[in-house]
This record gives structure tokens, sequence and C-alpha cells, in this order.
């Protein structure tokens, strides 16, 4: 009975390390990404740590960063964060008065999220753009981030089926062939994966660091482009890797 009882774990181990692996996403989600005249001037921003498709939270303590650039100016938004909770976990919010034409591109630098179950620390440099009053220059503007998705196509106004290209950055180059998970905010928990695989959906950039991939659903979609940092952080003692992740969010409108 001990040997079946030990075969049984085995196994069971074998079929989780076998398993394809739940992907995290650092999220800013906005109450909307394109401001118009008689739109509401305040966006509710949530900035949060989870599987955004399962619907399975994470504790976000307060970020190292969190700030916003518009027109060129950087204005710090740490002092401003609430707590709140996102998927029945700790995670934070902001009330952003929207006064003038722009694009306003959000930025949070979570601190170093220790994950056990793959003996590293994870770092999400984490954004996303809003367009307000017709303004419509400067989306593909770079905010100098240790690793972001630099967009070629419009991070906001896009059909459900158009496609989203970016570039991964990393110390301000491009990276050849990084891998690029991608991932659907099931906010409503309706959608389902035929199987595991289909859960987080994972793509490469080509030779110049560029991917491409369109959206089959309206709603926000994340990308996390995923690279080893060239440091590493004291878990116990011990020095550990560290995964840095560019991640970008963007909403896709259903066609009318």
């Amino acid at each position: 009975m001990r040997n079946f009882w030990k075969m049984g774990v085995v196994l069971l181990a074998a079929w989780v390390l076998a398993s394809p692996a739940a992907a995290h996403f650092g999220m800013i989600i906005p109450s909307d990404s394109m401001i118009m005249q008689e739109d509401k001037r305040t966006v509710n921003l949530k900035l949060s740590f989870s599987h955004p498709f399962e619907g399975v939270g994470m504790e976000l303590v307060k970020p190292k960063q969190c700030f916003v650039v518009v027109n060129g100016k950087k204005e710090d938004l740490s002092g401003s964060l609430k707590p709140t909770q996102v998927m029945k976990h700790a995670a934070w919010e902001i009330d952003f008065p929207v006064k003038r034409p722009g694009i306003y591109a959000f930025y949070m630098e979570p601190a170093p999220y220790w994950e056990p179950a793959e003996d590293c620390f994870i770092i999400h440099h984490t954004k996303t753009v809003i367009a307000a009053f017709g303004d419509d220059e400067g989306w593909d503007k770079e905010l100098g981030l240790k690793t972001e998705i630099v967009p070629l196509s419009k991070p906001y106004g896009l059909y459900a089926g158009n496609i989203f290209q970016g570039i991964v950055k990393l110390d301000g180059k491009p990276v050849p062939y990084a891998k690029v998970e991608v991932e659907f905010y099931n906010a409503d928990q309706k959608a389902r994966a035929p199987t595991e695989y289909m859960v987080a959906q994972t793509i490469k950039a080509d030779s110049n660091g560029v991917f491409t991939y369109a959206a089959p659903k309206a709603g926000w979609w994340g990308f996390a482009a995923l690279n080893s940092a060239d440091f590493k952080l004291k878990h116990e003692g011990k020095e550990k890797d560290v995964e840095l992740g560019a991640v970008i969010w963007i909403k896709f409108e259903p066609w009318q």
C-alpha cells in the first residue's frame, strides 16, 4: 500500500511538471481606453498581479513605481494609489482625472515577487495606453523602461481580429526571438479554454524583436515578453534568478 501511495505521488508530480505552466501577468486595467468629449473625465485604473484567464489573483504589495507620461511629461502617481482587491487578492487603484487631449501612458513597477514554483523572482514592468479627446500622436513613444513592449500598432482603437504588433526591448535594444505570452482577461469567467494549452498562448518575436498577434475576441488582452535579468536577488540568503516581464495591456473592441 505504501509503495502504491508513493507511486501515486510520483505520478502526480510528473503530471504537474508536464502540465503547461500558468502564466503570471502584471495588470493595469483602466475603465476606458479612449476618452471622448461625451465620456466621463475620470478614469479608474486597477493594478494587480494575477492569472487573468483563470481568474486567480495573487497579492500585489504597493508598487515600487507608478507614473503616467503625457505630452512628454511624467507625473508620479504613487501617492494616489489606494488599496483594493482584484480576484479576491490585494491590489491597488487610482482615480485619474483626464483634463486635456493627449496620449496617456500608465506604468507600474512592482516589488519583486518570489515564485517558489519557479525558484525565481518575477518583476513585470507593466503599462497601458489611453487616448483622450481626439489626440492621436505619440502612442509609439518609448518610456525608457528596463524592459518594455513598444507598440507598432496603435495600442487602442483596435477591433477584435485586428493585428497588434510590438517590439520587445531590453535595456533599450530589441530582443531577437523573445518569448511573448498572450492571455485574455476573462473578467466574467465566461470564456472557456478547450485545453490548458489554450489558457496562455506563446509566440516568439522575429530576429528584430517584432511580434504579431490577432486577438480572436473583444476585451482586454495582455502581452508579456519574458527575459532573464542581468542581476540576481537574494531569497533566504541565496542568490536567485529574476524573470523580467515587459507587459502591455490592449483592449480590442467588438465589431458593430
